[in-house]
């Protein structure tokens, strides 16, 4: 049976897969302010488009009328810029979040489901990262992610709304803008390989990461419409790379000789991030996707969608 969802931050990298998933048997509304969305991500994928902000309580209230699950992925996203802008990042993540819970809980919307971040647990040098280690949050990005898991756990625990929470860790694959000055490791290293250009990287290239390709993440999204409770769950790929490796592995791909050039850290990058799925595993949900098949279908992406 057909039915209806909102995507608040749906022309986004991740929001736009996620509509491209759910609009083949559905209808699907996105809210989207294209801060750092785009409406030709969203080119051949059959949506209702909304242009505003989750800080704007009464758009919200509006558009979630007659929904039966609101995937929540609008934000500031950029851990550096929250460090620059604090206030703004509590004004669209937390209050954002805020509009959307209390939107859910007025119009009777069944379920709402939260992206959050790994960047909750900070610089904890445990690995892997579990759901029920103390978090450590290093930015306001990642405050009002935590503040949003929190808030749903109150909504949901007062039978307010059914909610469920998933922590993503280093999401990559088509559509994402390389061009950005916060994009991800992935697009960029593609992006400057296929020109020619050094590789990047910031800090000495030996942090580690468990980069998780998109589909499976839209996976795990649609797959918490109906096995997951009431929870936080980790989503990421099994096995870390470094960045000098992946560094290596694009350069090679692209057949570019150019060289790694090493710049300063950034405030508030994590050095190493790696996380268990057990929980989500125990739900019955499956990774798909290999990681070297999954940066090859990135790879070939931006090949034909190369960006100065």
């Amino acid at each position: 049976m057909s039915k209806k969802y909102l995507i608040t931050g749906g022309a986004g990298f991740i929001g736009s897969h996620l509509a491209e998933a759910l609009s083949v048997d559905n209808k699907v509304i996105i809210l989207d302010n294209l801060r750092s969305g785009y409406k030709k991500n969203l080119d051949g994928i059959k949506h209702d488009f909304v242009e505003g902000s989750v800080e704007n309580r009464r758009l919200l209230e509006d558009v979630s009328q007659g929904v039966d699950c609101i995937f929540h992925l609008a934000a500031l996203i950029s851990v550096p810029e929250s460090l620059e802008k604090p206030f703004e990042t509590v004004s669209i993540n937390v209050d954002g979040t805020l509009n959307v819970l209390e939107a859910a809980k007025k119009n009777k919307v069944r379920k709402v489901i939260f992206a959050s971040s790994a960047a909750v647990y900070g610089d904890d040098p445990a690995m892997p990262k579990v759901e029920t280690m103390l978090p450590a949050p290093l930015s306001p990005y990642a405050v009002t992610k935590l503040d949003g898991e929190y808030y749903c756990s109150i909504y949901s625990g007062n039978n307010w709304v059914e909610t469920s929470v998933l922590r993503f860790f280093n999401v990559f694959g088509a559509r994402q803008d390389p061009a950005s000055k916060y994009a991800a490791a992935i697009p960029i290293f593609i992006n400057q390989a296929l020109q020619g250009k050094a590789i990047n990287v910031f800090g000495d290239g030996e942090q580690t990461r468990d980069f998780v390709y998109v589909k499976d993440v839209i996976n795990a999204l649609t797959w918490l419409l109906d096995k997951g409770n009431s929870e936080v769950y980790n989503i990421s790929g099994e096995g870390i790379i470094s960045i000098n490796e992946l560094a290596f592995m694009i350069n090679k791909m692209c057949k570019n000789e150019s060289p790694v050039v090493y710049l300063p850290e950034r405030p508030g990058d994590i050095k190493h991030s790696a996380a268990s799925i057990d929980k989500l595993k125990e739900t019955g949900f499956k990774i798909k996707y290999l990681r070297e098949d999954s940066i090859t279908e990135t790879y070939k992406y931006y090949k034909e969608n190369i960006r100065g």
